[in-house]
């Protein structure tokens, strides 16, 4: 009887810790859709540093230009580098470092062998090209006659090295050893070379089979503002601001006078005057330079022109002319991706409101919080709590429609998944930002601009 009540006792006792133990486990597992704004902000910018630090190319550990969950044509893309791609790389692998995602030593460790292969790598008058095989350094062609230097790309891939610069300038041994490769790095692209013999204007690229062929000068407004500003900042070999206003502007007749949906469009994007053009061109300059209350002789503020081109983008989507379904307050960004072809299979094409063929791209909604903070969060909640098909282990998929039966690509791209922690990251704290617009030499190259910001004692 004793040894009856005993176990009868113990058992009690056992299943009370059993059941305590399963109340504290139900207790610690919230439900994504009862996720605070900023734990939901937390998951996504962690989610994308995985396409950057858990699928970089294996050997240089740059980023690589695509990854594809559905094992789609693997072997052809695992040693293809992007050159820009990265840039947005390295930024994102700040943001994981300074929010503790990752840690500080292993991601020094791992910059430091990104920066000495960089420093192998082909280079064409200090310009890497677009694509790199990680393996050997060379180049991989873009296109038959795009196989040597490419000063865009550069330009993305060097506001990285300079951000990484300054973020470990001040630290240990091992910290400024990186700082210092990343400013070697910088300091050997001959920006003012692709002038082409001096014109005043930027181009965008040369190869050493082809020479100038491309032909393709940087003339606003898009995605290349960053290329002047790194060319007119470069302590090296730099270009004055004769080439920036006369290049860059088309001598000033970039500007212009329309409105959409009552909002200013500023200037005259190319291809696409009537509604701005895809959202890409209000990220990829931006991930470090700080269009808060910029001005220039011309543009008086670049916040203002970038944020009604993305809210010109959100009412066109929420207004939804062509009748998708889905589209709304919820469910809106339209910028470069891959896309659904009429056929049902991926191509990609720079989806934008003159070119709406259905898809909406999940970067451009999460890469715009700082423009659109609102309209961003609702974009995210509910990409993540109603369409979870649309998530995979890298964060949103590249391209999505519910329009067509839910239909997404299972793949990435390092350009598109590489601006969502960095932007929201700048919209959170301004981190990226600041380490960017602080460094001395971009302070001066803005002031030869006539750049002002009174956030930067710009003047």
């Amino acid at each position: 009887m004793k040894k009856t009540v005993i176990f009868a006792l113990l058992s009690f006792v056992l299943a009370s810790c059993q059941s305590n133990k399963v109340q504290k486990e139900t207790k610690t597992i919230t439900p994504i859709s009862q996720w605070s704004d900023n734990q939901l902000m937390d998951k996504v910018q962690s989610d994308a540093l995985k396409y950057f630090w858990e699928y970089a190319e294996p050997n240089s550990l740059l980023g690589r230009e695509r990854y594809h969950e559905d094992n789609i044509y693997p072997d052809n893309d695992k040693h293809v580098v992007t050159t820009g791609g990265s840039g947005f790389g390295l930024a994102t692998i700040l943001v994981g470092v300074e929010r503790g995602f990752i840690p500080r030593k292993e991601a020094v460790k791992r910059l430091t062998t990104m920066m000495n292969f960089l420093e192998k790598a082909d280079r064409f008058h200090g310009a890497w090209s677009h694509w790199i095989n990680g393996e050997t350094g060379k180049v991989v062609p873009f296109g038959k006659k795009d196989n040597g230097g490419d000063l865009v790309e550069s330009a993305f891939l060097t506001s990285g090295i300079l951000m990484v610069r300054e973020y470990f300038k001040d630290g240990n041994a091992e910290e400024k050893a990186l700082a210092k490769k990343c400013d070697e790095l910088w300091k050997g692209i001959e920006w003012n070379w692709y002038t082409k013999d001096g014109q005043k204007v930027l181009y965008w690229h040369w190869s050493p089979n082809y020479g100038w062929e491309m032909n393709f000068p940087l003339e606003g407004y898009n995605e290349c503002l960053i290329t002047y500003i790194l060319a007119a900042s470069s302590p090296t070999h730099s270009i004055d601001a004769e080439t920036f206003y006369k290049g860059w502007t088309r001598n000033g007749t970039y500007l212009t006078d329309k409105t959409k949906y009552g909002l200013p469009l500023y200037v005259k994007h190319n291809y696409s005057e009537e509604y701005g053009g895809p959202l890409f061109w209000a990220h990829y300059s931006y991930i470090g330079l700080d269009p808060r209350g910029l001005s220039d002789k011309l543009i008086k503020n670049y916040f203002d022109l970038n944020k009604n081109q993305v809210l010109i983008d959100y009412k066109y989507c929420v207004e939804n002319p062509k009748k998708w379904n889905g589209y709304g307050e919820n469910y809106w960004g339209l910028t470069a991706s891959y896309t659904r072809n009429d056929d049902g299979s991926v191509g990609y094409t720079a989806h934008q409101p003159t070119e709406d063929r259905g898809v909406i791209t999940p970067t451009a909604a999460l890469s715009s919080f700082p423009y659109s903070p609102k309209e961003s969060m609702d974009f995210l909640r509910f990409i993540y709590t109603q369409k979870p098909q649309f998530i995979g282990s890298a964060g949103p998929f590249d391209a999505t429609s519910i329009h067509y039966n839910n239909w997404f690509t299972p793949r990435y791209l390092a350009i598109d998944q590489g601006t969502i922690a960095p932007m929201i990251e700048n919209y959170r704290t301004g981190f990226l930002w600041k380490l960017f617009m602080n460094a001395p030499e971009i302070k001066a190259g803005l002031k030869k601009l006539d750049f002002k910001s009174e956030k930067y004692n710009i003047k």
